[in-house]
Formats: C-alpha cells, sequence, structure tokens
C-alpha cells in the first residue's frame, strides 16, 4: 500500500507542476492502444506504477483493481474463479493495462449479448486536474451515487482526468460454448442474425466475412445444444483461437495497409455500399470497412452512416487529419467541453485525444 501511496503523490505532483506550467500530460499504461484516437500529446505520465487487484470477492461478482494493473493478471485471477470480464476487452499487446481499457471503451465479440463496457463500471476513483482525487460510485450495482459519472469515464480516452482505480462487475464463465459456420451472403446473413436475435437462442457472438458467417453460442449445455441442432452448420475447429483473434484484430481480414474504419449502425440496417472490403460484427450492428480513404470519402463513409442512423469512426490507420471520431452536434459539443473544464480545468490531460 506504501508504494501505491507514494505513487499518487507522485502523480499528485506531476499533475500540479503541469497544470502551472501549462504542460500537457499523456496518460499512458501499457501503450498497446497508442494509436487509437487522434495524434498523441504531451509528456508521459506512467500509470504502472499503480497496480494490483484491491478487492475480489467471486460471489459478489465485482473486481476492484488500480489502473496500471495488467489486463492478463486480472483475466488470470478471474479464470481462476471460472469467472471473466463479459464484455471481453481488447488487449492488442500484452501489456494492456486494467485502466487502458476502461480508457478505450472497447468490447470484444461478446458486446452484442453481454453489453458494452461501460455497463459493467460500478465505480472509479479519479484525479483531476488539480490534484484532487475523487470517488464516484460504489462496489455494487444498487448504489447510484456518482455512477453515471463512472460510466463516463469509460471510453474518454483520459481526457477528463487520472484515473487510478475501477470497480467492475464481472459474469461466470459459460457452462458450455461451441462455434458453427455458414456458407451465405451478405443480405442473408445480416437477415438471419436478426432472425435469430428475435427468437430464445444463446448467441454469444457473430461474424461475417467474405460469403461466412460464424456464430458463437454460450450457455447451459442443454440450451447450446438445441440451439445448435435448430441452427444446423458446420462446427469451427478450434473456435476459441477464431473469437479471440476477431477480438485482437489477427484475423485475415484486418491485415494489410488500408485504414480501417468501424461503423456503428443499427442491426438491421441492410448492406451498405462502400468501397473497400467489410466485415460485420454484433449481429449486423458493427460493421469493419477496409479501404484507402481520402477526405472526400471519408465524408461518404461518415454520411452513409448517419444516413442509417449510425456514426463511423477511423478506428486505426489512415489520415487523422480527417478527424477520427464522428463530429459531435453543437449542443453535445458543448457538454463536452463543460465536463472537460469541470475536471480539467488548466486542460493538460490527453489533449486533443478525442477532438
Amino acid at each position: 500500500m506504501g508504494v501505491t501511496l507514494q505513487a499518487i503523490e507522485h502523480f499528485r505532483e506531476q499533475v500540479l507542476a503541469a497544470a502551472a506550467s501549462g504542460t500537457a500530460l499523456r496518460l499512458r499504461g501499457g501503450g498497446t492502444k497508442d494509436w487509437y484516437g487522434q495524434e498523441l500529446q504531451g509528456d508521459i505520465l506512467d500509470t504502472r506504477a499503480c497496480s494490483g487487484i484491491i478487492d475480489y470477492e467471486p460471489t459478489e461478482l465485482v473486481i476492484t483493481a488500480r489502473c496500471g494493473t495488467p489486463l492478463a493478471e486480472i483475466e488470470a485471477a478471474l479464470a481462476e474463479q471460472n469467472q471473466m470480464l463479459a464484455f471481453e476487452p481488447p488487449h492488442f499487446g500484452a501489456g494492456a493495462t486494467f485502466g487502458g481499457a476502461i480508457a478505450s471503451g472497447l468490447a470484444g465479440p461478446r458486446r452484442a449479448s453481454a453489453g458494452a463496457l461501460r455497463d459493467f463500471v460500478l465505480g472509479a476513483v479519479l484525479m483531476d486536474g488539480k490534484g484532487e482525487v475523487l470517488t464516484f460510485g460504489g462496489q455494487v450495482m444498487k448504489n447510484v451515487a456518482g455512477y453515471d459519472v463512472s460510466r463516463l469515464l469509460a471510453g474518454s480516452l483520459g481526457t477528463l482526468g487520472l484515473m487510478l482505480e475501477h470497480s467492475v462487475k464481472v459474469l461466470p464463465r459459460p457452462v458450455s460454448e461451441t462455434s458453427l459456420r455458414f456458407e451465405m451472403s451478405e443480405i442473408d446473413a445480416i437477415a438471419r442474425l436478426n432472425q435469430w436475435g428475435g427468437q430464445p437462442l444463446p448467441i454469444s457472438a457473430s461474424c461475417w466475412h467474405a460469403g461466412v458467417l460464424t456464430l458463437r453460442l454460450s450457455g447451459a449445455r442443454a440450451a447450446v445444444e438445441a440451439a445448435r441442432l435448430a441452427l444446423g452448420g458446420e462446427a469451427v475447429a478450434q473456435a476459441d483461437a477464431f473469437w479471440s483473434g476477431l477480438r485482437e484484430q489477427r484475423h485475415d481480414f484486418f491485415k494489410g495497409p488500408a485504414s480501417l474504419w468501424r461503423l456503428s449502425v443499427p442491426s438491421t440496417t441492410g448492406a451498405i455500399i462502400l468501397r473497400g472490403e467489410q466485415l460485420i460484427e454484433w449481429g449486423g450492428a458493427q460493421r469493419w470497412l477496409r479501404v484507402d480513404a481520402d477526405s472526400a470519402m471519408a465524408h461518404n463513409i461518415r454520411r452513409t452512416a448517419a444516413s442509417v442512423g449510425g456514426h463511423a469512426t477511423l478506428f486505426r490507420g489512415g489520415d487523422k487529419h480527417l478527424g477520427v471520431f464522428q463530429p459531435l452536434a453543437p449542443a453535445v459539443a458543448k457538454i463536452h467541453q463543460r465536463l472537460k473544464a469541470a475536471f480539467d480545468p488548466s486542460h493538460i490531460f490527453n489533449q486533443g485525444r478525442m477532438y
């Protein structure tokens, strides 16, 4: 505990010095997601000195850990109790930290069935731009004091402050899992996914690419077996490797020099006609697009996503001057600005990382 208190005091000194001099700070754990967001700015504040699992009570389905704790360490502790982070956060490298996972707000293949990362955040401890340590939320779902602020930090890319620790809800691992593969067109895959989504089927992940739809079924053995028999399809060998490869973007689709765009759209949206190659996840709600895009193409991608009620993010590669994230509506932008001013009045944390 003494080492951690020393680390927090060191963080406070860095924050106060940066605020006094107007120096930008780049909050960084393992650096496995440095490529995500706008261009990096500022002096590095390394969070890994603040590490360790603070509290884990398997019977309560809650774990609390410090920001610099390796994500692999948390997942290993949960696995010993046959539990998991249900939102399947991607690591994108061996050095991924718990704080980095929360800050990025990214979720893996199970997100469509289990929920988003922010849905599992119960509480947080934050150091703001004045060096003050603020506590939000708690360790139980019924504790709503500051609950929205805790969730607000998920996906904020460290722009609101230094997240010192988090409490998140965990879930038991499924008793049984199996994966099935079907050959079908994009249009048929979207239609089937939405049809199956309205039925009591234990579908926990989906992926369509290049004429092949892959499903993962998770749950009780009887439910998984009944769904397998009802759906048909071909069993997938080494299914765990397939889904982890999809989560970590080692799938063949993600290889190559083209820019990677992420489109979030209503699951019922039909085939999206855009230049480039696509991969579909989350029952049709997440569309990945690989394409070399200039400013005109980027505008077309965003306009197309918006026309169906969605938005588009330049996820990896490409020209970040085009803007990584979908531009905010004026009213929403003002809310962002006010939040930034409240938590980080000197604007020292991760300057320009989001907008």
